[in-house]
């Protein structure tokens, strides 16, 4: 009965607007991938070419501003093993591409959030194309992305992008909503405009539940690291990547535990600056 129906061509429908854009866009993504290209290099430089024990110290100390003193001594002991095993500068150069997607999904992401919050109408549009990002297979997305592209580690920060994406946006928008009417219609009555609403009133409110955001961001963008290895991203991933297709299981245990590291090391330092601006 199914197959008495044509077929939708909706694959040969996306393959003609993949086709499209990359013709007439050609110039656009060109200029996504230079700017892309040097917010990953400006991180790497700095990230490696400062000595190892200065960053150790430099990460020790904020994690010891941020949290406690368990955190701090996790964050030193955890990097400096990372260092002992020899994965410093993949970890580096991770860490790296975490940050490069994790800028560049918050600098969309938290006007979108505000956006939502604002107009039910853009917050109707943009929700579902949330859902679909999160649901659709991480991998689908590399697929494009190398078309646009390339091989190499913008593809593989435009997919962490999309993946990482809708936390930010999701809680963004939840935190502004949940600020007290009452407050809000108190700036309303002493003449406060929009702007200094947003920036005195909502976002100071919001932002813990925008700090939880920016976690789940960078925990995505993190996850991401493996996946992107395949299209030729460097890192711990490639790393891992590497160890699994030649069944080398003690160097893929070390790369995915330095993955681990610099995962609760982020993970509890974007959770204690949450619970500072909460005080």
């Amino acid at each position: 009965m199914v197959n008495s129906f044509p077929k939708i061509p909706l694959d040969q429908w996306v393959e003609a607007l993949v086709n499209y854009l990359g013709i007439h866009l050609g110039g656009l993504f060109d200029g996504i991938s230079l700017l892309i290209n040097s917010m990953v290099d400006l991180f790497g430089a700095v990230f490696t070419g400062l000595p190892s024990w200065s960053l150790i110290l430099l990460f020790t100390l904020i994690a010891w501003r941020l949290g406690r003193l368990p955190i701090a001594l996790f964050t030193c002991g955890g990097l400096f093993l990372i260092l002992n095993m020899g994965y410093w500068e993949n970890t580096m150069e991770t860490l790296a591409l975490v940050l490069t997607a994790a800028a560049i999904s918050i600098f969309i992401g938290i006007p979108t959030g505000i956006l939502c919050a604002r107009k039910n109408s853009v917050c109707n549009l943009v929700t579902p194309a949330l859902d679909f990002m999160q649901t659709m297979p991480a991998f689908v997305y590399l697929i494009p992305a190398i078309f646009f592209f390339g091989l190499g580690k913008v593809p593989g920060v435009i997919a962490s992008v999309i993946f990482a994406m809708p936390p930010t946006i999701r809680l963004t928008n939840l935190g502004i909503r949940q600020v007290p009417a009452e407050l809000v219609e108190a700036a309303d009555a002493f003449g406060s405009t929009p702007a200094q609403k947003l920036l005195k009133v909502q976002l100071p409110l919001a932002k813990p539940t925008i700090m939880a955001g920016i976690n789940q961001c960078i925990m995505l963008a993190l996850s991401m690291v493996v996946i992107a290895s395949m299209i030729g991203a460097k890192g711990l991933g490639a790393d891992v990547y590497r160890a699994v297709t030649q069944i080398k299981i003690g160097e893929g245990f070390e790369a995915g535990l330095a993955i681990v590291i610099l995962a609760i090391m982020l993970d509890r330092m974007t959770q204690n600056i949450g619970k500072i601006k909460r005080i």
